[in-house]
């Protein structure tokens, strides 16, 4: 049965505040937001676009790569427009509706890059232990069949959320002190018993992202076992080198994402504009860093670039 609260009063409208405490600073935060999500969406589509457009990178790390370009044009979107909107023009009144539609897209985007970081470790897993099987193993039938499963999962495991949110009634404020709606932020302002949405937020959690973890760990466990093998020490660096982005890229979207988890779930104590700080610059940097990682890193998306850049004069 529903527990009412002494108000009788269930919002359906809310205001996100932007970054509490920081108000007056938001014309100035906007800046990095800005700036980031341009260099986002220029970076991730230019990847996209080089990989789908020349044939000699319709290869399996190339393919989860444009893969992860296209979640993280999803995740920014999702969240850096809304904030921008709060920062210019205080505009931060969001419906229940499309406050649940931007928090299902958040977090299911998070779920499907963890997804993808994880089948890209396999992949270099697959490249370095069995190179001459590599293009066998990893056909493009195989690679569509991978990329179905990442979407059904994320989104399959996240819709629950919106039922889960649904049901309640949201009593004790209608003031949102963040940028972006989150499933646990968002169900802590209900005045109903949110212990369901709690158990099944850290369900989801330990059974995609934390098993993807400890999945990629093992990958790379066995990677190093059969890189330290190989004789050659040239051959050695050039195959832990093939590996240099991916694990740059893992640190970025796994480092500030699992401290925000502890911080939202354990730091009572931490003060609320870290905490949507923190939350913003898991959203913010790796869409806006992993194409310019991959692009100094690869030499063959490096040199792509630098033909569409500065073209040769005939």
């Amino acid at each position: 049965m529903t527990t009412l609260n002494h108000t009788g009063v269930s919002y359906k409208v809310f205001y996100l505040l932007g970054i509490p405490g920081l108000e007056d600073q938001h014309k100035w935060i906007s800046i990095p937001f800005f700036a980031s999500y341009i260099i986002a969406l220029l970076g991730n589509s230019l990847l996209i676009c080089i990989i789908l457009t020349k044939h000699s990178l319709h290869e399996p790390m190339y393919l989860f790569l444009c893969m992860l370009a296209g979640a993280d044009i999803i995740l920014s979107t999702s969240t850096v427009p809304q904030a921008l909107a709060i920062f210019w023009f205080q505009a931060g009144a969001i419906s229940l509706d499309r406050c649940i539609t931007q928090l299902f897209f958040i977090h299911s985007t998070f779920i499907s890059e963890s997804g993808i970081l994880l089948v890209m470790a396999f992949d270099r897993y697959i490249a370095i232990c069995y190179p001459l099987r590599y293009t066998t193993i990893l056909t493009h039938s195989l690679i569509g069949k991978i990329g179905v499963f990442i979407f059904l999962r994320s989104y399959g495991t996240i819709f629950p959320i919106i039922f889960l949110l649904k049901r309640l009634n949201f009593c004790k404020s209608s003031i949102l002190p963040h940028t972006a709606c989150e499933h646990i932020f968002l169900a802590k302002f209900s005045c109903d018993d949110i212990r369901i949405n709690i158990w099944y937020g850290f369900t989801i959690l330990i059974l995609t992202v934390a098993l993807d973890v400890v999945l990629i760990f093992v990958s790379y466990v066995l990677i190093l076992h059969a890189v330290f093998r190989i004789p050659s020490q040239d051959a050695r660096h050039k195959a832990l080198n093939t590996c240099g982005s991916h694990v740059c890229v893992i640190i970025l979207f796994y480092g500030p994402g699992i401290f925000s988890v502890l911080t939202q779930r354990f730091g009572r104590h931490v003060s609320p504009h870290i905490y949507v700080l923190i939350a913003n610059v898991c959203i913010l940097a790796p869409p806006m860093l992993n194409p310019i990682i991959y692009g100094i890193k690869t030499k063959q998306i490096r040199d792509q670039v630098t033909h569409i850049l500065f073209p040769k004069k005939i």
